[in-house]
Parts: structure tokens; C-alpha cells; sequence
């Protein structure tokens, strides 16, 4: 498992090709440390999609121009374009359906 950190920088490049799940997150929020363990489950599980945070602490700019409002935000790329997107606590099931 590998999970990578995105900024400004790096992020149209690494959510460019393929299935990525981009985990919005931040260290004071309490739903986002219960939502950590399972993203790590699924990045376990399903190497075939590439999982990466955002800590929108450190990425304001990520986290506006994405209009994330509540955290945790999971999203899911498809070779550059949206295609999911929860808000919430979600659970592995779940997250295995975002990224279907």
C-alpha cells in the first residue's frame, strides 16, 4: 500500500490517468481519523486504483477549488475527470461502490 500526498504541484499529474481515490482530510477532524484505517484497507486491497490525501490545512487552495465544504470528502478520478464523490464517513463497501 502506498498512499501519496497531493498539493497544488502534484495533482492534476497524479489524478491524470487511470482510477484515483483522493481522500479530503485534516488532522483535527474526528471523522476523518476514523475514515484513515478504512482508506488504508481499501488502498490495500484494490492496488489497481491509485489512493492519495489532501490535508486541506496544508492545500487551501486544493480544498477551494474543489469546494470542499465538510471533511472527510472522498473523490474519485478517472483519468483527469470527477466521476464520484462522497461526503462523510463512508464505509470500505462503500468506497469499493464510488470507485465501481
Amino acid at each position: 500500500m502506498s498512499i501519496l500526498e497531493l498539493t497544488g504541484e502534484n495533482f492534476d499529474d497524479m489524478t491524470a490517468s487511470g482510477a484515483v481515490l483522493v481522500d479530503f482530510w485534516a488532522a483535527w477532524c474526528g471523522p476523518c481519523k476514523m475514515q484513515s484505517p478504512i482508506v488504508d484497507a481499501f488502498a490495500d486491497k484494490h492496488e489497481d486504483v491509485k489512493v492519495c490525501k489532501v490535508n486541506v490545512d496544508e492545500q487551501p487552495g486544493l480544498a477551494a477549488r474543489f469546494e470542499i465544504m465538510s471533511i472527510p470528502t472522498l473523490m474519485v478520478f478517472r483519468d483527469g475527470a470527477l466521476s464520484g464523490k462522497t461526503v462523510g464517513l463512508s464505509s470500505l463497501e462503500e468506497i469499493e461502490e464510488l470507485c465501481k
